[in-house]
């Protein structure tokens, strides 16, 4: 747990000298470990603001949504690592689905760290405090994913675009989905 907390303060508070460490690492087990723990932060926290604090779900509406967002989390991760991959050549970079996952995998903890605000509805619009995880990709591009640092800003919109297509895309199917249903 303490090299948990440990990286998490390491990656948000000093990224440029985190980056070397995450390259050093061979596979992306310990990274999906690590979005398995961050990712429940804001899921337990949406469970407990609209249930309890927000008193508006249902229980059982709650859990599924919760258990939902979390199968999502990981799918998102491994959907923007796999954009990571496959856009790093286009912009002078080299493929490597292990150093993609793990830069998304740490690119997200500011996201997670944000979901704590969706304990409060009325707080929820402070994930954007998220954004941070932009910077933190665009930092460890270069060194994970090997882009040359003058492109690697552009790389990081190009993948940007990739997750808001797929966020836009997971929203809508979950829209139908529960349209659906009823």
């Amino acid at each position: 747990m303490l090299g948990l907390i440990a990286r998490i303060r390491a990656i948000m508070t000093t990224p440029q000298a985190e980056w070397p460490a995450v390259a050093a690492e061979s596979s992306g087990a310990l990274a999906l470990r690590y979005v398995a723990i961050l990712a429940l932060i804001p899921v337990l926290a949406r469970l407990i603001g609209s249930w309890l604090i927000g008193g508006y779900t249902p229980f059982l509406a709650a859990l599924i949504g919760a258990v939902v967002a979390y199968v999502l989390s990981f799918a998102a991760v491994f959907v923007v690592a796999f954009a990571v991959d496959r856009l790093a050549p286009k912009f002078g970079g080299a493929r490597g689905y292990s150093s993609a996952l793990r830069l998304t995998a740490y690119s997200f903890t500011p996201v997670w760290l944000a979901g704590v605000f969706l304990l409060v509805p009325g707080a929820s619009f402070l994930i954007l405090l998220g954004l941070y995880g932009f910077y933190l990709m665009w930092t460890g591009a270069p060194l994970l994913m090997q882009v040359p640092r003058e492109r690697a800003l552009p790389y990081i919109l190009g993948v940007a675009i990739c997750a808001i297509v797929l966020d836009v895309a997971v929203r809508l199917a979950l829209i139908a989905a529960i349209g659906a249903s009823r």
